[in-house]
């Protein structure tokens, strides 16, 4: 089949999938990467620390401005120049964990510029995908951030071993070159006059950004944004997400990709047969996915073998994914105009959550140790999972109360 004969909108969302694979592949990469040469040099934890951490502040610190560009720019150029960014840093700078001060603007640079990845994407498909197959795409092109994660822990430990460490810096910047051709080779803006019912639909054309010949410039509603109940019922959700996925291994990857793409085709089904308006899926999906677990979570410390611990963990965050149907969906339905934007502002908050959630977890692992003396004790490790599974119930009661399905960003 000619890439010719596929319409274009899948294209851009296969294109969009492989984007958030590389990304994750990177994550993934440098961590497998950075932590075998730093152990090789003597590096202390404290450095290592820094340098891992360092990716999390320049992420968190540029996803409203990547919606902002994204928004005026066009979501297609940001994401282009977020690869061609990211990609030539890992490609220049070399992986010498004695020079700290490098690796540490490095890794800040890397994160500032993936920092607009998820933010232009939901920009470029906003304005590609249609309402009707909004979860699905949108589910499937987000799955891409498992899959990619699981392929890097799956592939990346044997580059390092055949070739070393600098082995695996050099094949993420092939592989973001390689994506950012094909980004230019096939991705496009949808025209204009291809869907004239695009605007009151909420996606197509019309939300590309404004030609300043032909229309006013378009004011972004900040405040709004910022105070909106159904933005920050997105945020609490997005928050918890993010928090679970540094537990995970590969296997729970691997069914997070599974659910995500499920809970998308469940989502679309639910609403094209309307036998659940649109706000009705986003709150069943969300709330299943984070009762379930909320309690898988809570059950964990209860497992003694490590077949228990994957499966427990494979529910808790195959669910989480299976969530996202709901509330990582919902950016489009309440300001498809803007959902580069509120993409920024929820990643920014739940980026913040997950950092400060990684040293909440070393704290509380520190006091149990020494309270039990010894980390085995399932006791020691009850608080921990206990905290995740109380945010699930409580951001699933948030979600319920206050998002909606319905246009709230004109």
């Amino acid at each position: 089949m000619k890439l010719s004969n596929i319409p274009q909108r899948y294209v851009i969302v296969f294109l969009t999938f492989l984007s958030t694979s590389v990304c994750y592949i990177e994550r993934v990469g440098f961590s497998i990467a950075y932590t075998v040469a730093a152990d090789a040099a003597g590096i202390n934890q404290s450095s290592k620390g820094t340098i891992l951490s360092t990716f999390f502040v320049g992420y968190a610190s540029s996803q409203v401005p990547g919606g902002w560009a994204a928004q005026k720019l066009g979501g297609r150029k940001v994401l282009l120049l977020s690869f061609v960014l990211w990609s030539s840093t890992c490609f220049l700078v070399p992986l010498d964990p004695n020079r700290v001060g490098l690796l540490v603007f490095a890794r800040l640079l890397v994160g500032v510029a993936q920092g607009f990845i998820f933010p232009s994407i939901h920009t470029v498909l906003a304005q590609w995908v249609p309402p009707h197959e909004r979860s699905r795409l949108v589910s499937i092109t987000t799955s891409g951030m498992y899959l990619g994660a699981a392929l890097g822990m799956w592939l990346l430990p044997a580059l390092v071993e055949l070739r070393g460490p600098e082995s695996v810096f050099l094949a993420e910047a092939l592989a973001g070159v390689v994506w950012s051709l094909l980004w230019i080779r096939y991705a496009t803006d949808p025209p204009r006059s291809e869907h004239p019912k695009a605007a009151a639909a909420g996606f197509g054309g019309a939300l590309l950004p404004t030609n300043v010949n032909h229309h006013k410039v378009t004011h972004i509603p900040w405040k709004k944004i910022m105070f909106s109940l159904p933005v920050w019922a997105i945020v609490l959700g997005l928050q918890v997400s993010l928090q679970g996925m540094d537990s995970s291994k590969m296997v729970p990857y691997l069914n997070m990709f599974v659910f995500s793409i499920l809970g998308g085709f469940i989502a679309d089904y639910l609403i094209t047969k309307r036998i659940l308006s649109v706000t009705r899926t986003r709150k069943f999906l969300n709330t299943v996915g984070f009762l379930v677990a909320s309690a898988a979570l809570m059950a964990l410390p209860q497992f003694r073998t490590s077949e228990g611990v994957i499966l427990c963990s494979s529910v808790a965050l195959g669910f989480l994914a299976l969530g996202r149907a709901g509330f990582a969906v919902n950016h489009m339905d309440i300001a498809p105009r803007y959902a580069g934007i509120v993409m920024g502002v929820s990643n920014t908050a739940g980026t913040l959550a997950g950092i400060i959630g990684v040293d909440l977890t070393g704290k509380l692992l520190e006091a149990s140790k020494l309270v039990y003396s010894d980390l085995s004790h399932q006791e020691s490790w009850r608080v921990v999972f206990f905290i995740p599974g109380l945010l699930c119930i409580f951001s699933s009661v948030v979600f319920l109360l206050f998002s909606t399905g319905e246009r709230v960003f004109d």
